[in-house]
């Protein structure tokens, strides 16, 4: 179990780093916008590549970000039943729905997704509006975001499993949204 606990921490320490980038794409996508809001203004002078890099840093921000939410226990929760479990049955709920429900969907979204990249790669496709952008970028998003999301849903699980034998502590702590 320490083997699997070191692959968790280094696979959290993965998408911690993935999600400070997220972080730096937001900023990049602000002045992006600004710029292109400050050019079509001031000059007159638009391109759909603006407005396309925009929508691409976007998607990597939401596909690439998901894994870090999950990483911080930030994700969106059923608090019909979740909240009020003792700590040892919000671990097994966990644990439950990470391994029966969320990893085998990302496997099948990541078996969906890699052929539409790949034949985008192979193709060279671009966009079909005047001054787009290649779109393989932005299809790689799909396949590499649901794999790192995976990637922490395995490590979430094995936290779980640890936390259920007294390995370790993890905080199952839920606050209900405020009405």
């Amino acid at each position: 179990m320490q083997f699997l606990l070191r692959l968790s921490r280094g696979i959290d320490a993965l998408n911690q780093r993935v999600g400070y980038l997220c972080d730096y794409l937001i900023l990049i996508v602000c002045f992006i916008s600004a710029g292109n809001a400050l050019m079509r203004y001031t000059f007159s002078y638009s391109s759909n590549a603006f407005l396309e890099i925009q929508w691409y840093l976007f998607g990597a921000v939401v596909l690439l970000g998901a894994s870090y939410t999950l990483k911080r226990n930030e994700h969106v929760r059923v608090d019909v039943l979740y909240a009020n479990l003792s700590e040892r049955g919000r671990l097994i709920v966990d644990a439950v729905g990470l391994l029966c429900f969320m990893l085998p969907v990302m496997i099948f979204l990541i078996y969906l997704s890699l052929p539409v990249f790949l034949q985008s790669y192979a193709s060279g496709e671009k966009s079909v509006n005047t001054g787009g952008l290649i779109l393989w970028p932005a299809k790689l998003l799909l396949p590499l975001g649901f794999f790192l999301l995976s990637l922490q849903g395995f490590s979430e699980f094995i936290k779980r499993c640890a936390a259920l034998m007294g390995l370790i502590e993890l905080e199952t702590k839920y606050e209900k949204p405020l009405q």
